[in-house]
């Protein structure tokens, strides 16, 4: 593997755990180093963090608020 995709590597804890989960990462990576920011949009897919996932994250967390409320209302009759 390349020096300076290494020490990016090392430098992104939550990309190193994604390879650790996807080995076959290491392969593309060691014959097209170029790679990275695929794997860095793929590591932010297998995390949850891409926009539309943090969006459908609060949805639901809204979703829940409101039907706590419904349900506070509904004990208090």
């Amino acid at each position: 593997m390349d020096e300076k995709l290494y020490q990016h590597l090392v430098s992104r804890p939550d990309l190193v755990n994604f390879i650790r989960n996807n080995p076959e990462w290491y392969r593309y990576l060691s014959r097209d180093p170029s790679k990275v920011a695929e794997i860095e949009q793929e590591s932010k897919r297998y995390y949850g963090k891409t926009f539309s996932q943090k969006i459908e994250k609060v949805n639901q967390n809204v979703q829940m608020v409101g039907m706590l409320l419904q349900f506070a209302e509904m004990m208090k009759d």
